[in-house]
């Protein structure tokens, strides 16, 4: 890509966008550890996220309509999950845990025609509702970053926005999927809805939404967690 590809409306180099953006960087790497068990180190993420900035800066291409801030917060994001993947801390069993709770959320709701409650999925697993939200904190730093898979904050849609773009068919399956992911949103009980909102939207940490929720800050994890799963179990024609 020629420099002159690579303009900046404020006419800054390279380095000063860098320079600038860094504290971003670190912004989006304390939002995301906050959610993540105390196994990930923030230093990692901010490395990672530095590098998604660098990327971010020689891709850039102002002339595409995209604000520099909004792009590089992708790829920032995407170089992070990308280095939570490579060092992914979840045993199997949790990983198959979380499957086996969405089969069955999903089995509730097709045979139900409505959500499934906590009690109807712990009977479900033939398990106590104790045994049920205990699941549901040991998946909670997997399910966590997992929501961004749903996502255009995610690196597979970080690609540069100089890039040419995909096939109508491409194009109308992405569409087709964010419709799909709104209507599975909009469908959550109400309290996940808010707490999805006050999370990705209004990026309250978790101690934040338990005081609006009036729940605590473990609780907050789990819903979470349970909240992530239902939307994988609503949407396992696409994901799963």
């Amino acid at each position: 890509m020629s420099n002159r590809a690579v303009m900046y409306t404020s006419g800054q180099s390279k380095s000063e966008l860098i320079e600038q953006h860094a504290p971003l960087v670190k912004r989006i790497a304390y939002h995301m550890i906050a959610r993540l068990p105390a196994s990930v180190d923030v230093e990692d993420l901010i490395q990672a996220g530095m590098i998604g900035l660098l990327d971010a800066s020689h891709q850039y291409n102002s002339a595409q309509g995209a604000s520099f801030e909004t792009y590089a917060g992708i790829r920032i994001r995407g170089s992070m999950l990308d280095e939570i993947r490579r060092n992914d801390w979840a045993p199997r069993s949790v990983h198959r845990k979380a499957r086996e709770i969405a089969e069955q959320m999903h089995k509730i709701e097709q045979e139900k025609g409505r959500n499934a409650s906590d009690s109807e999925v712990a009977s479900a697993l033939g398990i106590d509702i104790n045994e049920y939200y205990q699941q549901l904190n040991d998946s909670s730093g997997y399910q966590i970053f997992s929501l961004d898979e749903f996502t255009d904050n995610d690196e597979t849609h970080a690609h540069p926005i100089s890039v040419g773009p995909s096939g109508p068919d491409d194009e109308v399956q992405d569409d087709d999927f964010q419709q799909a992911l709104a209507q599975a949103i909009d469908t959550l009980p109400e309290r996940e809805r808010l707490l999805m909102s006050l999370y990705y939207n209004d990026e309250l940490n978790l101690k934040e939404i338990g005081e609006v929720l009036g729940v605590s800050e473990s609780r907050v994890s789990q819903i979470h967690s349970q909240t992530v799963i239902r939307l994988r179990a609503k949407l396992r024609d696409w994901i799963m």
